[in-house]
């Protein structure tokens, strides 16, 4: 008889903000913006705190509106690399809880916890005990969604946000969708909710009634197969199939549909830092690099590029990135998640063959691996890609 699934969703509470309260103590139960300066030119907001988020600032929203709505914030651009070493914290404790963690970002994962339960304990108390290690270790709270299906565990975990606690019992995972307001859908932007209550739809309830054939008439076959599902739980979903093919890989769902190129780039380029970071960490590289790219109609696309030599760099994944996306972006469409990662990883103590013209990329390798040494030893010493802090 196969067992029960159950799955974790561990997300780190307004992740970037956090830490920088953490190492300002002063900066605690204040509104602090990570992303840029005031006055920065064309900066976007990565994170916001959630004093911030009281006065309407998020993620990916330009620095400027920011600070018309929260004058008396604190901004900083931030320290990627001491929230890559925090993030890999982290995510070694739940390592200690479950052999299968996804990490699906820098701030967020997937644990399965199928079959652990008569060597760890029930759900619930490994879940409370998992968020009491975090916060001890890094003085950091997460907020945990328990559930049998890896999307309701998502929705779960920023039902109480933050420090939050949520458990689904397994079977209950329509009741437990049912009960949610609309706003509550994940996945779903403002635009597309606008759609959905446009056309008649106000609760989950309303979804739930209508056929999978219907909505998707109504709302296009993507959307309309997703809502179908999404009410009842998304049971056959699964996150980061990828990952088990050896790869690296790196994602973040917008709190709005972006079309802002420089906002997009900017984003890519978080993301090739995180995959870069943990490449680096574990010693291995990869000649193919892939996006993915969620409109906000649901619509998914994923390319990939395999070149004749590997990824060294986060200038040189991000080009790469960069160049995979512009061949693949539908130029004015509203991005609502985007993807970045490394496919066929393999060890860096195997052979390989080189490539035949260095152009100085050897040098930037090993400057930059360097520099991740030295943020491993000294978390506190700040050296950034000038475009994550400038945007």
């Amino acid at each position: 008889m196969a067992l029960e699934k159950v799955y974790f969703h561990v997300d780190l509470d307004a992740f970037f903000a956090s830490v920088e309260q953490k190492v300002h103590p002063e900066w605690k139960g204040k509104p602090v913006i990570v992303g840029g300066l005031p006055g920065d030119r064309r900066a976007v907001v990565s994170t916001a705190s959630y004093e911030a988020r009281a006065y309407g600032v998020h993620s990916a929203m330009p620095l400027v509106t920011a600070v018309k709505l929260c004058p008396n914030g604190i901004y900083t651009r931030g320290n990627m690399r001491l929230y890559q070493e925090t993030s890999e914290q982290v995510m070694e404790i739940f390592t200690r809880y479950s052999p299968e963690v996804l990490q699906m970002s820098v701030d967020e994962a997937f644990l399965d916890m199928t079959g652990t339960e008569r060597l760890l304990g029930k759900p619930v108390d490994v879940a409370k005990k998992l968020k009491a290690e975090v916060f001890e270790k890094t003085g950091l709270t997460v907020s945990v969604g328990v559930a049998g299906t890896m999307y309701v565990s998502k929705i779960a975990s920023g039902y109480k946000k933050p420090d939050g606690l949520t458990f689904v019992p397994h079977g209950d995972e329509e009741k437990f969708m049912l009960s949610l307001p609309l706003e509550k859908l994940w996945g779903a932007g403002d635009k597309t909710l606008s759609h959905i209550r446009s056309a008649g739809l106000k609760t989950m309830a309303d979804i739930y009634e209508k056929s999978e054939s219907l909505l998707q008439v109504m709302f296009g076959s993507s959307m309309g197969t997703f809502l179908y599902e999404a009410v009842r739980g998304n049971k056959g979903m699964i996150f980061g199939e990828e990952a088990k093919n050896h790869s690296l890989s790196s994602e973040t769902t917008c709190d709005f549909d972006l079309t802002d190129i420089f906002a997009i780039e900017t984003v890519l380029m978080e993301l090739c830092e995180n995959v870069i970071f943990r490449m680096h960490r574990q010693n291995c590289r990869s000649r193919t690099v892939v996006i993915k790219i969620r409109y906000g109609d649901f619509t998914t696309v994923s390319a990939r590029e395999t070149s004749e030599w590997s990824v060294n760099t986060v200038d040189d994944l991000f080009e790469r990135a960069k160049r995979i996306f512009e061949k693949k972006y539908e130029s004015g469409r509203g991005i609502r998640l985007l993807g970045v990662g490394l496919s066929n990883v393999e060890s860096k103590e195997e052979m390989t063959q080189g490539s035949l013209f260095d152009f100085g990329e050897e040098k930037k390798t090993k400057v930059e691996e360097a520099v991740f040494k030295l943020n491993d030893k000294h978390s506190e010493i700040i050296v950034h890609k000038a475009r994550t802090l400038l945007k």
